[in-house]
């Protein structure tokens, strides 16, 4: 059965995440990548890394802010380090080969009809479902 509650959070969090993305695309011109706005903070010569790091901790920052709240979402994973870590540059290099992550390509370049986020979804998606069924049979337990 579904808890509503977490059904609600889960609809609230999301429309968050798509005004935010809408606003920043309507006021900047920006596509609110979060790999991307993130992995640009360190290129040498950027005039821009103000907002950039301003919108890397504001991230941050909402996440502390909402802990007290809702404390079970931010328990500790039942994942051992040694395939967390792992897991974590595997990411980070799946969205610099991919040229964006699933915020970038799933929330605004899906909303742009734009071919190249449909097919980089879809292999997120499906590698998504790999790791997690491997990551079971490996560790045990729900993915």
């Amino acid at each position: 059965m579904i808890d509503l509650s977490v059904a609600l959070t889960a609809l609230g969090g999301g429309a968050l995440i798509g005004m935010s993305a809408n606003l920043m695309l309507g006021l900047s011109g920006r596509v609110a990548g979060i790999s991307g706005i993130a992995g640009r903070i360190l290129e040498p010569g950027r005039r821009d890394r103000a907002w950039r790091i301003a919108f890397v901790l504001g991230l941050a920052l909402a996440g502390l802010a909402l802990a007290p709240a809702l404390p079970e979402s931010f328990a500790e994973t039942p994942r051992p380090i040694w395939l967390v870590i792992p897991a974590g540059l595997l990411v980070g290099y799946g969205t610099r080969l991919g040229n964006g992550c699933t915020s970038g390509h799933g929330v605004c370049g899906m909303a742009r009809f734009s071919g190249r986020s449909y097919a980089a979804v879809g292999v997120f998606l499906g590698t998504a479902v790999v790791a997690a069924t491997l990551t079971s049979m490996l560790v045990g337990g729900a993915a």
